[in-house]
């Protein structure tokens, strides 16, 4: 991956790259099925605001559709089957972008990021004039949460796909696997493998291990992937946002913000649920870089791409940033100092991404 993008690499490290230029070639230049999370903040287009770069690129919708078009076939291709998307978009273009993204993806969540934002610190909302309006005020924002999609099952699941393939090969019917795990449902004897043959959902950790076993032990099946490697991370309990309306405050005015800057917190929300520590997470728009100071500071790798020079520079500084005050930390807490280095603006020759120790 790093080799892939070498030459647009202003900031490299084992935990982070910073890739300078159009995120377009960028994607197109990296492996496939390299990357855990695409978590990503495109122009809106609706919005029209010349100080967010390419937000008044396009005359017609349309053209702003069959632009990000080349970036969702992108967005594809270099997910892992167990991969995730999320992509922040404007209300009024939120369906139009759903219908784009289903050719290739399985849509899981239309999220509607609500802002309690104090007064003065609202936008338009407190300083317009309410009597003028003719539709409801977007005060929200959109997230679309969604999955690589398949042929072959209902609901277009990877991991279906593969379960079905090893049981077919390991000679068991779904009564027989559903047995071995004693996850029997009370109509359906298929029970829960059956669901997940489906794509209708996907195992625990201890199901899918008990899987493993019984399908190895036939002898037919030498091997299966690893959870990681087999099963699309979710996870979330109680304390957490874990309905698709997501309360955060939005980023506060402040010396150098970029325009359309996202809360660190509502990053990290949606890193922690959708990956596993040490996955790879990539935005191919970065404004100032939060995604990937959130992907650090949850124990996960970054790869993100930014056009502006502005931008990417400041990006890559912050992210240096963090690894000073990462590694002051770790030294004032006598902790082993991690492998890693920040490289400022002048890529070291390191090796590609590995997974941590």
């Amino acid at each position: 991956m790093r080799a892939a993008i070498a030459t647009s690499v202003i900031l490299s490290s084992d935990r982070a790259l910073v890739a300078e230029g159009d995120s377009l070639p960028l994607l197109r230049a990296l492996p496939s099925g390299s990357v855990s999370l695409i978590l990503t903040d495109p122009p809106y287009h609706a919005t029209k605001k010349a100080n967010i770069y390419g937000d008044t690129a396009f005359a017609q919708d349309r053209h702003y559709l069959e632009w990000l078009a080349q970036y969702a076939a992108q967005w594809r291709r270099i997910l892992r089957p167990n991969g995730s998307l999320y992509c922040f978009c404007d209300s009024s273009m939120a369906g139009r972008l759903e219908v784009l993204l289903s050719e290739t993806f399985n849509l899981l969540s239309h999220i509607v990021w609500t802002k309690p934002n104090d007064p003065g610190f609202d936008g338009w909302k407190g300083k317009m004039k309410k009597e003028a309006l003719r539709q409801w005020y977007p005060h929200s924002e959109r997230l679309l949460f969604a999955e690589p999609a398949v042929e072959g099952n209902l609901f277009r699941s990877s991991f279906a796909g593969m379960l079905r393939s090893a049981r077919e090969g390991a000679g068991m019917s779904m009564h027989e696997l559903t047995a071995k795990i004693g996850a029997h449902g009370r109509v359906n004897h298929g029970g829960a493998v059956s669901n997940w043959e489906d794509g209708r959902n996907t195992p625990s950790r201890e199901q899918y291990e008990g899987m493993c076993k019984a399908l190895i032990e036939t002898g037919r099946v030498e091997s299966m992937p690893r959870y990681e490697d087999a099963v699309r991370p979710f996870t979330v309990d109680a304390s957490k946002e874990f309905t698709d309306v997501w309360t955060f405050p939005s980023v506060r005015p402040y010396k150098g913000k970029h325009p359309a800057e996202k809360p660190v917190a509502l990053l990290r929300h949606a890193i922690e649920a959708s990956t596993f520590p040490g996955d790879i997470v990539l935005d191919c728009f970065a404004g100032s870089g939060n995604t990937a100071l959130a992907a650090l500071k949850s124990k996960r790798r970054a790869v993100i791409m930014e056009i502006e020079h502005v931008w990417a520079t400041r990006a890559a500084t912050r992210v240096e940033a963090h690894y000073e005050v990462e590694a002051l930390s770790r030294a004032e807490a006598g902790a082993e100092q991690p492998r890693w280095r920040a490289s400022g603006l002048t890529p070291r020759q390191l090796s590609l991404f590995s997974a941590p120790k």
